[in-house]
């Protein structure tokens, strides 16, 4: 469901799916949580080609960010599509997690 890319010391996640929903979230958490047992550890999630979050998808990253911020981790997003962005937008979420519109970008940020 997800696939962990490596570059240097950044985790860039992407999605073999373009729905995230309540049906996917428990398990995507449960992965993605997985990289930030590592102090530390920096990871982009890479929204490009997700068209559709549900609150439960935005839930889950308010979770994830939580658990990164207690292992001195860092969390950010790239390649949000234009109706997820406006979502994050709408929910105030775009105050409380970086997001960038490309991965490049976003590697930039990170050094």
């Amino acid at each position: 469901m997800i696939n962990i890319e490596k570059r240097g010391k950044i985790d860039i996640i992407t999605f073999s799916v373009d729905r995230i929903d309540a049906l996917i979230t428990d398990e995507l958490k449960t992965e993605i949580n997985t990289v930030f047992e590592n102090a530390n550890a920096k990871v982009i999630i890479d929204l490009e080609g997700v068209h559709y979050i549900d609150s439960t998808g935005y839930g889950c990253f308010l979770s994830v960010m939580r658990a990164a911020r207690n292992n001195y981790g860092t969390l950010k997003f790239a390649g949000t599509e234009p109706d997820v962005m406006k979502v994050f937008r709408t929910l105030n979420l775009h105050t409380v997690f970086e997001i960038y519109d490309t991965v490049d970008e976003c590697l930039s940020s990170m050094r």
